[in-house]
C-alpha cells in the first residue's frame, strides 16, 4: 500500500457508500426477523420483498397488488446472462489494459472516477484485481450454466423489485472490482512491469478457496435438484422435500454459505485489507442470512422430521 494512502483507504466513495447502504438495509431485515413474533407490525409488502422463491406465502395469502408485482424465479437466468456478458466485457478491457497497453474507454475511465477514487499507483496489485474479476466471470458462468442445465424450477416467483436489483447487482460487482485496480492516467499501473511477478501466497490461497467453495456450491445445487428427479434423472415433481449430503449435513441452505465462502475467497485474493470489497462481503453475509433464515423456517414449519441439529447458514452457530 502505498505511503500517504492511509486517509483514502477509508474514505467514504459514492461506491462504498452503496454498498454500506445495501448491507445495512438487509441487516436491519435480519435483525427485524429475529425479533419475537409480534414484536413489530406486519407489512405485507415488506414481508414481499425479502421473500422469494418457496420462502413467499402461498399466492392466496398475498395482496393483489403484491402478486401483480411477481415475476418468475427462472429468470435468474437473467441476472448471469448480464454479467456473463458486462464481466466478460470488462475483463476483456482490462487484459487488453495489461497485456496490450491499450487505455480503458474514456466513459469506463470517467465512470470509474465518478463511483470511487481510482487506485493510484503502487496502492493495490493489479493481478488481484484480475483474478478477482476472473472469479467473477467463472462463477456467473457456472451459474448460468446451472440455472439453464441443473436446477429445476417450479412456479415460484420473485419481486420485481428483486429482479431489478438482481440485474443491477452484477454490473455492479465488475464496477466494483475494476476500481480496484491501480491506475496511471487511463493504463493500468503494473508495478515491476510484469504483471505474474505479483504473484503472492494470497493469490494461491485465494484461488484454491475459490475453487472449493464452488465446487461445493455446485454440488449443493445438484443435491437439491436431484430431489425432483427419479433414478432415472427424469424430473417427476416439483415439490420440496428435505436433501441431505455435504453440507446439507450441517446447514439448511448450504448453497448460500458457499457463496459467502466465494466473495471471502475474493477478499483473500486482494490480500485481505481491500476495504471495499469487504464491505461487499459484509453484504453478501447479510443478504445470504436472511435468505438461510427464511428458508431453515421453512424447512421446520413443514417437516415435523426435520433434523433438529442443523443450523440456518453458519454450521454450529446460526
Amino acid at each position: 500500500m502505498a505511503v500517504g494512502a492511509g486517509p483514502e483507504v477509508w474514505a467514504l466513495s459514492p461506491l462504498r457508500a452503496v454498498w454500506l447502504a445495501v448491507a445495512a438495509a438487509f441487516l436491519l431485515s435480519l435483525a427485524l426477523q429475529l425479533l419475537p413474533p409480534g414484536s413489530l407490525p406486519s407489512s405485507a409488502l415488506f414481508q414481499d420483498l425479502i421473500r422469494y422463491g418457496k420462502t413467499k406465502p402461498e399466492a392466496s395469502l398475498r395482496p393483489a397488488v403484491c402478486r401483480g408485482c411477481d415475476v418468475p424465479k427462472r429468470y435468474f437466468s437473467h441476472f448471469y446472462v448480464i454479467s456473463v456478458l458486462w464481466n466478460g466485457f470488462l475483463l476483456w478491457c482490462l487484459t487488453q489494459s495489461l497485456f496490450l497497453g491499450a487505455p480503458f474507454p474514456s466513459w469506463l475511465h470517467t465512470l470509474l472516477r465518478i463511483l470511487g477514487p481510482v487506485q493510484f499507483q503502487g496502492d493495490e496489485l493489479a493481478l488481484s484485481a484480475f483474478l478477482v474479476l476472473v472469479f467473477v466471470w467463472l462463477h456467473s458462468l457456472r451459474r448460468l450454466f446451472e440455472c439453464l442445465y441443473v436446477s429445476i424450477f417450479s412456479n415460484a416467483v420473485i419481486h420485481i423489485v428483486q429482479y431489478c436489483f438482481g440485474l443491477v447487482y452484477y454490473i455492479l460487482v465488475g464496477i466494483t472490482v475494476l476500481s480496484q485496480v491501480p491506475m496511471d492516467g487511463s493504463h493500468v499501473y503494473v508495478r515491476g512491469k510484469n504483471l505474474f511477478m505479483q504473484a503472492r501466497w494470497f493469490h494461491i490461497l485465494g484461488m484454491m478457496m475459490f475453487i472449493w467453495s464452488s465446487a461445493h456450491q455446485y454440488k449443493c445445487h445438484v443435491i437439491l435438484s436431484n430431489l425432483r428427479k427419479n433414478k432415472a434423472g427424469v424430473v417427476i415433481h416439483c415439490k420440496h422435500q428435505i436433501p441431505f449430503g455435504d453440507w446439507f449435513e450441517y446447514v439448511s441452505s448450504p448453497n448460500y454459505l458457499a457463496e459467502l465462502m466465494i466473495y471471502i475467497s475474493m477478499a483473500v485474493t486482494f490480500g485481505f485489507h481491500n476495504f471495499t470489497w469487504w464491505l461487499v462481503v459484509i453484504y453478501v453475509f447479510f443478504c445470504q442470512a436472511l435468505a438461510a433464515l427464511l428458508s431453515h423456517r421453512f424447512y421446520k414449519s413443514k417437516f415435523v422430521s426435520y433434523p433438529k441439529h442443523r443450523k440456518a447458514f453458519l454450521p454450529f452457530l446460526f
